[in-house]
């Protein structure tokens, strides 16, 4: 099986070229990414508990699902891919804002991306692929905040960075 790629970018989101994904983590090279949260009529977030045989971050609870653009895929497109690939269902997808993060893993990996996050709406019970997803769980936006405080350790580092931007993102826009 072929390697997963990434596009790599440069700071204003311009494709530069393509870089195998585990080399681009090893290297920590930017590289584009997207995240996607859905929401229900309650407001609250569908997180997703990464599969325990995941190379990096087994266990750990995240946004509903995230991943890398393939060459001439929109982010959108990719976005609606992966959580079909993840979580089981299609829905409609919205690009609300993208921003840079690094973030350094325990096991020498370093996310380096460029991330485009997207918001969904959902209302019905997922049907997770259980090589992605360990489990997953409806949670109140406020509710995410505060365990993330008293428990740190039950998310992905990435997560910890998106979701304070999804939510000041919330804060500011009043969706």
């Amino acid at each position: 099986m072929k390697e997963e790629q990434v596009i790599l970018v440069n700071k204003n989101d311009e494709a530069i070229g393509v870089m195998n994904k585990l080399e681009a983590h090893e290297k920590a090279v930017l590289h584009r990414a997207f995240s996607v949260f859905v929401l229900n009529d309650s407001n609250e977030v569908m997180l997703q508990q990464r599969a325990h045989h995941k190379y990096h971050s087994p266990l750990l609870w995240t946004n509903t699902c995230c991943s890398h653009q393939r060459v001439g895929e929109t982010n959108i497109e990719a976005g609606k891919r992966r959580l079909y690939e993840e979580m089981g269902f299609k829905t409609e997808l919205k690009e609300l804002f993208h921003f840079i993060y690094k973030a350094p893993f325990d096991n020498g990996l370093t996310e380096h991306e460029l991330d485009h996050v997207m918001i969904g709406y959902y209302n019905k019970n997922p049907a997770i692929n259980y090589e992605e997803v360990e489990s997953w769980k409806w949670m109140k936006i406020e509710d995410i905040k505060v365990d993330m405080s008293e428990n740190p350790n039950l998310y992905t580092v990435w997560f910890k960075i998106i979701f304070d931007e999804f939510y000041h993102y919330l804060e500011d826009h009043k969706i």
